[in-house]
């Protein structure tokens, strides 16, 4: 056994004790004595209990997070005041729409139909914005901040919390398919979803894609 994930139908956090003991038998040098960079604990969001949890003074991972504002504080939060020393990488943020940064893509009175269609269908062959990226160079800044991770000796045993993008995401996922061109696999992902993967000698696994901890909201 070398990862364990908490989680179930429940809420890990409202059976707190019996985690946290379950927890500490994991991580006994007299236990089992899995490392906690190998332990995730999956909750919905019940911050006293994270906070509380945080005080217990587990080990901790490391977190990367995109450099834009947005995906820090989605960072921020997941950690949750915890003292787990958080970096910002600028290969892993979001592609840039160039003249049409901040445009809605489906909605937009700019942006080209065609642009439109290719980046949901065909994002491998779709053009640059004006002054933007294409998926093809989000693909290779990605891959090269994968490539930098599992070939760096101080992660060979941590758990890395990444905080990213939509668009930066998926190209990153794409490091872990030997098919790069099938870039959405499925569609875009929602807001705030979790993929899980593990690398073992240089080989990356998904383990889970596109889990979200909440409850949607049906359309109006």
């Amino acid at each position: 056994m070398s990862h364990v994930v908490i989680m179930g139908t429940g809420e890990p956090f409202d059976n707190y004790d019996n985690v946290r003991r379950f927890v500490t038998l994991l991580t006994d040098e007299n236990g089992i004595n899995i490392g906690a960079r190998n332990l995730t604990i999956s909750t919905c969001g019940i911050v006293p209990r994270i906070r509380q949890f945080a005080d217990e003074q587990l080990q901790v991972n490391l977190a990367i997070s995109s450099p834009l504002m947005r995906a820090r504080q989605t960072a921020e939060l997941v950690l949750a005041g915890r003292e787990i020393p958080m970096i910002t990488d600028k290969r892993i943020i979001e592609m840039s729409f160039g003249k049409w940064e901040g445009e809605s893509v489906r909605h937009s009175e700019i942006v080209t139909e065609e642009f439109a269609d290719k980046f949901f269908h065909a994002p491998y062959h779709c053009p640059k914005a004006p002054g933007g990226e294409s998926f093809r160079d989000v693909l290779e800044r990605t891959a090269d901040f994968y490539q930098s991770l599992i070939q760096n000796q101080a992660y060979k045993d941590a758990n890395i919390l990444i905080s990213t993008h939509g668009a930066a995401s998926r190209c990153l996922l794409a490091n872990f398919y030997e098919d790069k061109t099938d870039i959405w696999r499925g569609g875009v992902p929602k807001n705030c979803s979790v993929c899980i993967a593990e690398v073992t000698d240089g080989v990356g696994v998904l383990l889970e894609k596109d889990k979200i901890y909440y409850e949607e909201q049906a359309d109006a």
